[in-house]
Parts: C-alpha cells; sequence; structure tokens
C-alpha cells in the first residue's frame, strides 16, 4: 500500500468513524435531551482520560517493566538513538519486560513520558539488527501519536457502550412514564449498536496505523 493511499485511508477511516458518531449522538441528544448526555459522556470522558494518564504505570505492574540502563544493553540505545535523530523524534525511555515472549511497544503519558519497552525474549530470539528493525516500527508509533490518536478514537465507541447499557438497565428499574424514559430501551439499542459498528471501525483504524508505523520503520 502506497503511503499516500494509506494517509487516505486513514483519513477517511477517522471520517467514518467521526460522521457515525455524529449522526448518532445526533439521534440520542433529540430524544434524551441535552443534559443527562453531556453528564454521561462527561464521565466517560474523564474516566479514559485518568486510565491512560496513569495506565503506563499499571502495565510496569503487570509485564514487570523496568528501566533498561545504558550499561546493560548500549549498542541497543545507541541504535535507538540514532533512529530518533533520524526521524526527529525525541528519544523516549528504553524499558525491559522479563517476560519470555518476544514482543515490544510503544506506551506513555504526560505524566509518565514515553517509552518503549522490549521483553527479554525479544534480546533472546532475535539479532541485533532484527531488534533495531521492530523497535524502528514502535518508534514509528510515537511519531505518529498513535497513542493519543487511538485513546480518543476509542472514547466515541466507549461513549456508545455506556449510554446504551446504562439506558438498558434504567428502563427495566423505573415505573416512570415520561417520554425519555419509555424510549430508554430504544436509544439504548441503538447505542449499543453503534459500539459495535465504531468498534469494528477503530480496529480498522489501528490495523492502518500499524501499516503507518511499518512505512517509517522501512
Amino acid at each position: 500500500m502506497s503511503l499516500l493511499k494509506l494517509r487516505l485511508s486513514m483519513i477517511g477511516t477517522l471520517a467514518l468513524i467521526i460522521g457515525v458518531s455524529t449522526l448518532i449522538l445526533t439521534i440520542i441528544l433529540t430524544l434524551l435531551g441535552v443534559f443527562n448526555l453531556i453528564l454521561l459522556a462527561s464521565l466517560v470522558v474523564l474516566f479514559n482520560l485518568v486510565q491512560w494518564l496513569f495506565a503506563p504505570y499499571l502495565i510496569d505492574a503487570i509485564y514487570r517493566v523496568r528501566k533498561l540502563s545504558k550499561q546493560e544493553n548500549p549498542r541497543l540505545h545507541a541504535a535507538v538513538e540514532a533512529l530518533c535523530r533520524k526521524i526527529n523524534l525525541k528519544t523516549p525511555q528504553l524499558m525491559l519486560a522479563e517476560i519470555p515472549i518476544p514482543n515490544a511497544f510503544a506506551y506513555g503519558s504526560p505524566i509518565a513520558g514515553s517509552r518503549i519497552a522490549v521483553t527479554s525474549g525479544l534480546l533472546n530470539q532475535l539479532d541485533e539488527d532484527e531488534v533495531e528493525a521492530v523497535i524502528g516500527h514502535e518508534l514509528g508509533h510515537l511519531k505518529h501519536r498513535d497513542v493519543q490518536i487511538m485513546m480518543i478514537a476509542s472514547l466515541l465507541p466507549a461513549l456508545f457502550y455506556y449510554i446504551g447499557y446504562s439506558l438498558m438497565f434504567s428502563s427495566y428499574r423505573s415505573d416512570s412514564k415520561e417520554r425519555g424514559n419509555s424510549l430508554a430501551p430504544l436509544i439504548g439499542l441503538i447505542s449499543i449498536a453503534a459500539y459495535w459498528i465504531l468498534t469494528l471501525l477503530v480496529l480498522g483504524l489501528s490495523r492502518l496505523r500499524e501499516y503507518y508505523a511499518d512505512q517509517l520503520s522501512a
């Protein structure tokens, strides 16, 4: 896939996600009212923001990630610094996950900073050139701000998920005959359907971002 076609595909997918979200949110606003939706949306955004800010520390704990010092692997540090200079990117923290599965991943937040983690399995099973190629791909994610973009894109499915299930459950607990409550199950079903549609689109966008990172590492 050419770089131009890849960029156009990503723009089109983002436009589709925003367009579908806007259409369905307009319908829900018409049926449900502004205040309830704004309150719920604010809670969803706040929850995801906190999750994003502190997720690196949770990842470090789950995968036993620690900083990889220059003394432990000076060649790898030098390679990362050289790649970052080449693509005009601030050098991220280089981390090591003590797990046998060969893998590498980019993550971070404004609080934790940008990080790239490699597993002990990756360092043990791949030669140095292969490891550098993998890291080049992960640097592509940081260069393209994929963590931030995917976090924002994932907010929309999450919003519809919570709208849908909160309305579905509240409709069974309420005996009110108000118009808003009588439409709650229908709005809930629409929201759940929107959640699944948008989730598929976000997964498609994620795959395109992987190809985009490959373009940079190549």
